[in-house]
């Protein structure tokens, strides 16, 4: 699978859930950093932007299990690049193996910041989710 932007995600020691593996609930929190991260460096400012991202849908595929201290990767690219939304598809990587542990998706629906009413993605953002994650 082909991402165009990866960011590290290590694992922590309290990561590990009572079956010695990584908790699913951990791969959301890194799914949605990344989003969030990856947002935020191109423009979103989530406390004085006129327009925000709400999550309204997310959803992980579990492959196979990783365990503290494993390094991973989060994997990001843009599938559905709507008007007001995009679909965000992401993907948990070991080094070195190109097939995702997990892979996950994040809907993400802008919206005004004040009426709480969907508003057209910021023309920034958009710019580069078409320039680096439409693959």
């Amino acid at each position: 699978m082909t991402y165009g932007h990866h960011a590290p995600f290590p694992t922590r020691w309290n990561d590990n859930d009572q079956y010695g593996h990584v908790n699913n609930t951990v791969y959301y929190e890194a799914m949605d950093t990344t989003v969030n991260v990856w947002m935020i460096g191109h423009g979103l400012d989530p406390l004085g932007s006129d327009r925000i991202a709400f999550c309204v849908s997310s959803s992980c595929e579990f492959r196979a299990p990783a365990s503290f201290p494993e390094p991973l990767t989060v994997g990001l690219r843009a599938g559905r690049v709507g008007t007001t939304s995009v679909t965000w598809e992401l993907g948990i990587l070991r080094a070195d193996e190109p097939e995702p542990i997990a892979t996950g998706r994040f809907v993400h629906v802008f919206v005004d910041r004040d009426s709480r009413r969907p508003a057209p993605i910021p023309e920034a953002i958009r710019a580069a989710i078409e320039r680096d994650l439409v693959v």
